[in-house]
């Protein structure tokens, strides 16, 4: 939430302001507020008052983090390499899905919490370190105006993003897109034992199926990232991830293990989605522009996230879950035929 509600002015200020000093900024709060969170574990169970109101101040740190990032990437990548970026970015993304739950559970077993917590506040001290290391070029005085207006500049950057017919199609389609898709995410456990009838070891085995066909689509990405015609990737994904969803949804409760396979293959799509799109982001907005346009897209998806869950919980519950999967199958394969026969976004290739 407070990606969706802060995220459009956090955008101006990322674009204002010296993005290298807004994430090491933003990676010292999240920083702060796990280190408090382990001091108080020292000395008191920790309330879930408390542990809600550090994950909404990690939240508004990530809203700064994730723009200013996206924002950076083209002033130290060729135009002609984002894709490739963006593939190995998700990579190493996919690699702490799967390496992480491992960990944390081991570390549980024998750690006490507050000393759990003080690794992550380690790893944000780390991070803050390695970024003041880099050279990040700076924008130009011209590029970057110190004549704040907020509200003015919020309405630049919608209409840099508006201009580009393509890529606006393609944040809206897409937020109809992550508004059918992301809810099921959190429906995985739910249909792993309560269809299937598993355990939450089997919840983990599908986690891990997901992450790392994930891995496999990041790596594969990085390969092809010069592949030129990026919409038949991104539409090919799409559908991926709608015939998955609706296979999963037709399977008997005794079939499990070709529901691990779906997760993969799930898994598998999500990289040509949402790296491609990056990238194409990255290469056709200038740069003065980018942490307005990733925060503003990052909002929108932001908010469509907490309603598709909402709506997906609603009906999981009536029409049971393997049903919800089936329905958002199909949506999704709409989606991608929507996706192949707008032409503004065809021209994007």
């Amino acid at each position: 939430m407070p990606y969706a509600v802060f995220g459009t002015v956090i955008g101006v200020l990322v674009d204002r302001y010296d993005r290298k000093k807004i994430m090491i900024g933003a990676d010292l709060i999240i920083a702060a507020a796990g280190a408090v969170l382990a001091i108080i574990a020292l000395y008191m169970e920790i309330p879930v008052w408390m542990v809600m109101v550090v994950l909404f101040i990690r939240s508004i740190g990530t809203a700064f983090h994730s723009p200013a990032l996206s924002a950076v990437t083209p002033l130290l990548v060729p135009e002609e390499q984002l894709t490739k970026c963006a593939g190995y970015s998700k990579s190493l993304q996919s690699i702490s899905y799967i390496i992480s739950p491992v960990a944390a559970a081991f570390l549980y077993s024998v750690w006490e919490l507050n000393a759990i917590i003080a690794v992550d506040v380690l790893g944000a001290v780390i991070a803050c370190v390695m970024v003041a290391i880099v050279r990040i070029p700076k924008l130009s005085i011209e590029q970057q105006s110190l004549n704040l207006n907020i509200i003015k500049d919020m309405k630049e950057g919608f209409a840099v993003l508006k201009e580009n017919k393509g890529l606006f199609a393609l944040l809206l389609i897409g937020t109809l897109y992550m508004f059918v898709y992301m809810p099921i995410n959190a429906l995985y456990p739910l249909i792993t034992m309560e269809y299937f009838s598993g355990t939450p070891m089997h919840v983990s085995i599908t986690e891990i199926a997901y992450a790392s066909g994930m891995l496999a689509g990041s790596l594969l990405l990085g390969l092809i990232g010069k592949f030129k015609k990026r919409i038949i990737l991104m539409t090919a994904s799409v559908f991926m991830m709608g015939a998955s969803l609706t296979i999963s949804g037709l399977l008997p409760s005794n079939g499990f293990v070709f529901f691990v396979v779906c997760c993969a293959i799930m898994g598998l799509s999500v990289p040509f989605y949402s790296g491609v799109q990056t990238a194409l982001f990255q290469e056709k907005i200038k740069p003065e522009y980018l942490g307005r346009v990733f925060s503003l897209t990052g909002s929108i998806i932001s908010l469509a996230m907490p309603l598709g869950l909402i709506l997906s919980g609603l009906f999981a519950d009536r029409v049971g879950v393997n049903h919800w999967f089936l329905i958002s199958g199909v949506l999704i394969i709409v989606i991608a035929i929507i996706y192949s026969l707008v032409t503004d976004i065809k021209k994007l290739d």
